[in-house]
């Protein structure tokens, strides 16, 4: 079971998409590029995961500029495989479409934020229904987008792992009836669809979902779902502006000590303006380089076998007595203690071995 972890965010993929689409619908940089997770240091990571209503911000500006129906199609246009990263071949690569969707739906954490979206398999004789689950307005016109895309990424990507378009038996939207939806006619490849629904679904024969994917290999799958569970063990979320700050720090670490002046230049703001706003929210440079210099340390120490001297060169320290003391302020023990407890409150003792 995946826990419902960084909540509030979604991957630095689903925000590219986004950012894709507004592109090529002519919307002008200037009315997204400020929003949390924009900077291309953020946008173009693959750990970082921006906050959620920034993608909401960005499918807002483009119902504005278009209608939502013609957005949802833009979007599932815009998505081939591999767009959206491990998810994509979760569904591609198993045994059968219904098995991919089925991971699909367990590991939809990798891309959205599932304490407001999530995918649901409802099987009834020789019907299976995919249901996307979105408890925003259904006058909310962004949302209604992001419904229509949901369900047509779903479809692509089934008919992908089977190798031949898959048409839904029924579509239903929880949306309003627009005034023309040829756009979602086209879409999804049938005028069934209900608007104003509960629950947007796609409703498809059992047949064409329980047959072999032509090309799945054995085991991958297996592959696939771990790399998903590090996806999520490994995300870096941006929930604010102290989490840009500590990613651009991170990436300002290269094995020498960051400056202040380095930071503030990944994040086009003066030296002075970053440490203002560093004690707005209640810490220093200083006290935020410690952090992140104990934190590597710790991971160093905890999921690797370097020697202490090994790891104090790869953080910037003179040898291996200045770590040694570094640790012990900051958890009253040793390096070799940690590196065998494996946590730094593991209840270790002090070790002067090394």
């Amino acid at each position: 079971m995946v826990s419902h972890a960084h909540q509030g965010t979604t991957s630095s993929a689903l925000t590219r998409l986004n950012v894709n689409a507004v592109r090529m619908l002519g919307i002008p940089a200037a009315g997204y590029a400020h929003l949390l997770g924009m900077a291309p240091e953020h946008l173009n990571d693959d750990l970082c995961r921006p906050p959620a209503l920034t993608s909401i911000r960005i499918a807002e500006l483009a119902t504005v500029h278009a209608h939502w129906t013609e957005v949802a199609q833009l979007l599932t246009q815009q998505s081939t495989i591999g767009t959206l990263g491990v998810w994509d071949y979760l569904i591609t690569s198993a045994p059968t479409p219904l098995e991919g969707i089925r991971d699909a739906g367990t590991y939809l954490a990798t891309v959205v934020d599932v304490s407001t979206d999530n995918l649901r398999i409802t099987e009834d004789g020789d019907r299976i229904a995919i249901s996307h689950i979105n408890e925003a307005d259904l006058a909310h016109e962004a949302a209604c987008a992001v419904r229509a895309c949901a369900l047509g990424l779903y479809q692509r990507r089934l008919s992908e792992a089977a190798q031949r378009r898959l048409v839904p038996v029924h579509v239903a939207l929880a949306a309003k009836a627009p005034r023309r939806h040829q756009a979602l006619i086209e879409l999804y490849g049938t005028s069934s669809i209900e608007f104003e629904a509960p629950v947007s679904s796609l409703t498809f024969l059992a047949s064409d979902l329980t047959g072999p994917t032509p090309r799945a290999q054995p085991g991958l799958s297996t592959v696939l779902r771990r790399h998903a569970e590090q996806t999520l063990a490994t995300a870096v979320p941006l929930h604010n502006w102290l989490d840009l700050f500590r990613t651009a720090l991170a990436s300002a670490h290269d094995g020498t000590a960051p400056t202040l002046s380095t930071v503030a230049r990944r994040m086009a703001v003066s030296t002075r303006t970053l440490q203002r706003r560093l004690d707005e929210h209640g810490t220093t440079w200083s006290n935020e380089v410690e952090t992140m210099r104990r934190d590597h340390i710790t991971r160093l120490l905890c999921s690797t076998d370097l020697s202490i001297d090994a790891i104090a060169a790869r953080s910037d320290y003179a040898d291996a007595r200045a770590l040694r003391r570094a640790v012990h302020r900051w958890y009253s023990t040793t390096p070799a203690a940690l590196r065998r407890t494996g946590h730094p409150h593991g209840g270790v003792q002090a070790d002067t071995s090394r």
